[in-house]
């Protein structure tokens, strides 16, 4: 095979038996249409790791491995997880809300928890695409309660300059 398109995630297959045979396959020549290092960005430890590198930037949240550490008010997340699944919202030392899953078993980032406003009893997250430093997209995911989730919608837009 010369080209592979993969839905199962990364994290899931190099962990099944036959895993220590992806890596043949990128030395192998063959191109995935979802790279391996595209894993890299759905790890959540990444931004625990951005914190620690870039203390106080303003284009980041408080982030930390294992526990909320000062925090009083975050967001506790499978470092790999999808779709809002097993997520759990504190609010000044409150649970607010929490969501189920398979993702519960390993370990979990603590992200101070960004302010977030319903409308009309919904509650959206804006999605920037930025390709070389213009604006090329944005994507908003309105979900019916404050964890975005698998079934929230999208409302995809196209900035054209």
């Amino acid at each position: 095979m010369r080209s592979i398109f993969k839905l199962y995630p990364w994290e899931w297959m190099v962990d099944e038996e036959f895993g220590d045979q992806l890596f043949a396959s990128l030395e192998g020549g063959v191109q995935w249409i979802e790279p391996i290092w595209k894993m890299m960005w759905s790890n959540k430890a990444l931004l625990a790791v951005l914190w620690e590198l870039f203390p106080n930037h303003p284009n980041l949240l408080p982030a930390h491995f294992d526990a909320p550490k000062q925090l009083t008010s975050y967001a506790r997340k499978p470092l790999f997880s999808r779709e809002g699944a097993n997520v759990t919202l504190v609010r000044d030392g409150r649970q607010i809300a929490e969501t189920g899953g398979e993702y519960g078993d390993g370990r979990f980032l603590y992200q101070a928890l960004a302010a977030t406003t319903s409308w009309d009893g919904r509650y959206p997250v804006l999605g920037a695409w930025v390709i070389d430093g213009e604006a090329a997209g944005l994507g908003i995911r309105e979900s019916d309660g404050p964890i975005t989730g698998n079934l929230s919608r999208f409302v995809p837009h196209r900035i054209e300059g």
